[in-house]
């Protein structure tokens, strides 16, 4: 952090669930707020374990310890046990990380290009932005991609998932 009186500019995430309500969560780099959202869209993953992975792992210390698949690394941050560290590894490998980086990479600190926003995560979003809790939608969605098989429509993901809480 900055010296006391220093300026400093805070890159925000905002988040929004009905139990807790309004969150925002600061990152001093656009690299840092990448990646806990990248985390984030990872099964299991919330906004806590997250902020642990980035205490411990800054943006290129994460991609390279994804690289090298150093389990212990990841698992030392609070939140992380040993099975959410190897599924990380795993679903971080080759994953932009935002502002250059990808994950697993041999040189850390490769060229990406923005992360495309996934079909998933959209459907989640519009479930969300309908008053939906963050886990409920993100299961519906889930149980709904199951059930329309590999590559659904937008429009038909999210009206599965509205069946799909309303069960």
């Amino acid at each position: 952090m900055p010296t006391v009186g220093e300026e400093v500019v805070l890159h925000i995430e905002s988040q929004y669930s009905q139990e807790s309500g309004t969150r925002l969560y600061g990152f001093l780099t656009r690299e840092e707020r990448s990646v806990f959202r990248v985390l984030q869209s990872i099964q299991g993953v919330g906004p806590k374990a997250a902020l642990g992975v980035l205490d411990v792992l800054p943006p290129s210390d994460l991609a390279s310890a994804v690289a090298r698949e150093d389990k212990a690394a990841v698992a030392r941050a609070n939140g992380v046990g040993p099975k959410l560290a190897v599924r990380i590894i795993t679903e971080l490998r080759g994953k932009p990380l935002g502002a250059g980086l990808v994950a697993g990479s041999a040189q850390s600190l490769t060229p990406a290009k923005p992360p495309a926003p996934s079909l998933s995560g959209e459907a989640t979003s519009a479930l969300m932005g309908l008053g939906i809790a963050e886990p409920l939608a993100r299961r519906a969605v889930e149980e709904a991609h199951l059930r329309l098989g590999e590559h659904p429509d937008l429009s038909a993901l999210i009206k599965a998932a509205l069946q799909e809480v309303g069960k």
